[in-house]
C-alpha cells in the first residue's frame, strides 16, 4: 500500500508540522527539491518539504522534457556535465524510471558536405560513448535519401545529408510529482501550498522556517537541524531573507515551446536544427509535436512567464527554414514558457551561462543549491544533502537513489508485456492500457481498481479524450492535486494538449473532484472561472510583441 496525498494526508502533516525538530527542511517541490526530499529519507533522516505552490510549478513542468546529456554543451567542452548527465540518462532508462523515461530518436540535419558530417560525426560518437554501454541505440549516418525517408517532411535542399542518433524524454511534472510521492514513501513528510515566509534562526544559525499554510491562511514554525533551499529561479529571493550575499547568484533565462499535431509534421523521428543562439528541437510527445526552444533573458514575473507573439515568430522561422510546407500559427495548439536558473557568470548571454549546478552554506545552517540541468537533478539532491547531512552530529549513510527506483517502476516491464490480459480483465481497451501504464507504471494497478469499482471513471474525459475520468479522480486521491490548474496543467497535460487549452475540459474535471476536495457550487464555479481567465490572459500575452506587454497581459489573471 502506496502513501496518499489526498486531503487526508495533507490535513494530518499540516497539523503536526513544528511538533518535533526534524533533521531537513526541504524547500521548493521542483525536481531538485523534491529528489533531495527523496534523498534524504532514503537515509533514514526525518524530512519535511515544502512547496509555495504545487509539485513542479515552475521549472520543472516546463523544459523541453528531455532526459539528455546535452550536445551543445560537447562544443562547449563540459565532457563532465555530458558524462555525468548521461549517466543519470541510462540510470533513469534502465531502473529508476523505465515507466516515465523512455528513448526518442532524433535526426541530426547536415548542411555542408564533408566537413560538417565528420565534425558533427565525431562529436555524436563522442556522446554516444560518453553515454555508457548501449542505453540508447548507438547513432547511424544517413545519406540525404535515406534521412528523407526518415523525414518527408523537410525539403530536398535542407540538407546533404544526416545523423541519426538517440535521447530520452519525460513528462517532467508527471516525474517531479512521482519523486515527490516516493519520497513521502520513504517516510518523508511533502506538502505543496505551504510557502516560506521567514526564516527561524539561532543567532546567526539557521534552524527552521516559518510557513504558510495558503489553503487555510494558518501560518506554522518548522524547527529544523538543516534546512536545504532548492527554489530554482527564486534562489535569489533566499538570498534577500537570509540578508547575507551569496558566493552565486541566478539568472533567468526564458525557453518557449509551442505544439502542434503530430499528423501536421510528416517526420518518423525528432530532429535537432542548430540555431544562431543554441539549438531547436522537434520532439514527439503523443499526438503532438513538441517544437523549442527558445533563450532570452528574463527579469519578470518569476511565476507566470508567457510566450510572446516574437518567440513564436522565431520559432517557426527557424523550424519552417527545412520544411515542405511550413507551420503557420493556425497549426499550434499550444505554447508553454519555462525560465532556467543559470548560475551567474562572466557572459551575459544566458545561452552560454552554466549549467553546472553549485551547493553553498552561505549562513550556518542552511544550504543552497542552485543551477544544473533537469536531467542531472538526482546528482544535485546528493551533493546537497551530503553537505547538509555534514552538519548533523551523527553518522548519516551514502546516498542509495541510483539503485531506489521511482514508485511505478518495479513491476512496469511485466505489467507491459500482459497489456493484452489487462485489457481483457479491465474492460478498458489495450491502448488505454498502455496509456496508463507509460504514465504510473505498475501504479497502474490503482487505476484499474478505481474504474473496476466505478465503471463510470473508464470513459474518456470529455474535452480531453486523450485521458479518463479515473485519472482525474487518482490525481487528488493519491497525487496531491488540490486545484483545477493542478490538475489540468500538471497530472494531466490537457492545458497545452487540446485546442481550446482545457476550456471544455475545465467545467467537466471540477464537479469530478469538487466532492473529493470538499468544494460547494461557489467553489467549484470560482475555480472554473480561475482556470478560464487564465488561459485568456496566456492567449492575449501570447499576441504581445514583447516580455513586458506579455508579462502585463498575463497577470491579469490570478494564480
Amino acid at each position: 500500500m502506496t502513501v496518499s496525498l489526498d486531503p487526508t494526508y495533507r490535513a494530518a502533516a499540516i497539523a503536526a508540522l513544528g511538533d518535533t525538530e526534524i533533521d531537513v527542511l526541504v524547500i521548493g517541490g521542483g525536481v531538485t527539491g523534491a529528489g533531495a526530499a527523496l534523498d534524504a529519507a532514503a537515509r533514514g533522516l526525518s524530512v519535511t518539504l515544502v512547496e509555495a505552490r504545487d509539485f513542479a510549478a515552475g521549472t520543472s513542468s516546463r523544459s523541453s522534457k528531455l532526459i539528455h546529456g546535452g550536445l551543445r554543451y560537447l562544443e562547449q567542452m563540459d565532457f563532465t556535465l555530458v558524462r555525468e548527465a548521461l549517466k543519470e540518462r541510462g540510470l533513469l532508462l534502465n531502473s529508476l524510471a523505465p515507466h516515465l523515461v523512455r528513448p526518442v530518436p532524433f535526426l541530426f540535419p547536415l548542411r555542408h558536405r564533408v566537413w560538417e558530417r565528420a565534425y558533427i560525426g565525431a562529436g555524436i560518437a563522442l556522446y554516444d560513448t560518453l553515454g555508457g554501454a548501449r542505453t540508447v541505440p548507438m547513432h547511424k549516418h544517413l545519406t540525404r535519401s535515406g534521412a528523407l525517408d526518415l523525414a518527408p517532411a523537410l525539403r530536398d535542399d535542407a540538407m546533404t545529408g544526416a545523423i541519426r542518433y538517440y535521447d530520452a524524454q519525460v513528462d517532467d511534472a508527471r516525474h517531479t510529482m512521482m519523486i515527490a510521492r516516493t519520497a513521502a514513501e520513504q517516510g518523508a513528510t511533502v506538502l505543496t501550498r505551504t510557502q516560506v515566509i521567514g526564516l527561524e534562526r539561532d543567532g546567526e544559525r539557521v534552524v527552521g522556517a516559518r510557513v504558510l499554510d495558503l489553503e487555510t491562511g494558518a501560518a506554522h514554525t518548522v524547527r529544523a537541524r538543516t534546512v536545504i533551499s532548492a527554489t530554482g529561479v527564486w534562489t535569489d529571493d533566499m538570498i534577500s531573507m537570509t540578508g547575507v550575499d551569496f558566493p552565486f547568484h541566478v539568472q533567468m533565462s526564458k525557453g518557449v515551446h509551442i505544439l502542434v499535431p503530430r499528423d501536421r509534421l510528416d517526420l518518423h523521428t525528432g530532429l535537432i536544427m542548430r540555431t544562431e543562439k543554441s539549438v531547436l528541437f522537434v520532439i514527439p510527445w503523443a499526438e503532438h509535436w513538441i517544437i523549442g526552444t527558445t533563450d532570452t533573458p528574463w527579469s519578470l514575473d518569476k511565476n507566470h512567464p508567457t510566450a510572446t507573439a516574437a518567440d513564436v515568430d522565431y520559432i517557426l522561422e527557424h523550424v519552417n527554414a527545412v520544411l515542405r510546407e511550413p507551420l503557420t500559427r493556425a497549426d499550434i495548439v499550444g505554447t508553454y514558457a519555462g525560465l532556467r536558473p543559470l548560475m551567474t557568470g562572466a557572459s551575459k548571454e544566458t545561452a552560454k551561462l552554466s549549467r553546472e549546478h553549485a551547493v553553498a552554506e552561505p549562513v550556518p545552517g542552511l544550504f543552497v543549491i542552485a543551477g544544473g540541468k533537469y536531467t542531472t537533478y538526482r546528482v544535485m539532491a546528493e551533493d546537497v544533502v551530503d553537505a547538509a547531512a555534514a552538519r548533523l552530529a551523527r553518522h548519516v549513510p551514502a546516498s542509495p537513489t541510483a539503485r531506489l527506483p521511482i514508485l511505478g517502476a518495479d513491476g512496469y516491464r511485466e505489467m507491459l508485456a500482459a497489456t493484452k490480459e489487462s485489457a481483457t480483465r479491465t474492460g478498458l481497451s489495450p491502448e488505454q492500457v498502455r496509456h496508463l501504464l507509460d504514465r504510473y507504471g505498475s501504479l497502474a494497478t490503482d487505476l484499474f481498481d478505481l474504474v473496476g469499482a466505478d465503471p463510470a471513471l473508464r470513459a474518456p474525459l470529455a474535452g480531453a479524450p486523450g485521458y479518463l475520468a479515473a485519472e482525474i479522480v487518482y490525481a487528488v486521491t493519491h497525487e496531491g492535486a488540490l486545484h483545477l490548474d493542478d490538475l489540468l496543467t500538471r497530472r494531466t497535460r490537457i492545458s497545452i494538449e487540446v485546442p481550446d487549452r482545457g476550456l471544455a475540459a475545465a467545467p467537466v474535471v471540477a464537479r469530478l473532484v469538487a466532492p473529493l476536495l470538499g468544494w460547494d457550487d461557489a467553489t467549484t464555479e470560482l475555480e472554473i472561472d480561475r482556470y478560464r481567465d487564465r488561459v485568456h490572459a496566456e492567449l492575449l500575452a501570447n499576441q504581445a510583441s514583447d516580455d513586458e506587454s506579455a508579462n502585463s497581459a498575463r497577470l491579469v489573471a490570478v494564480g
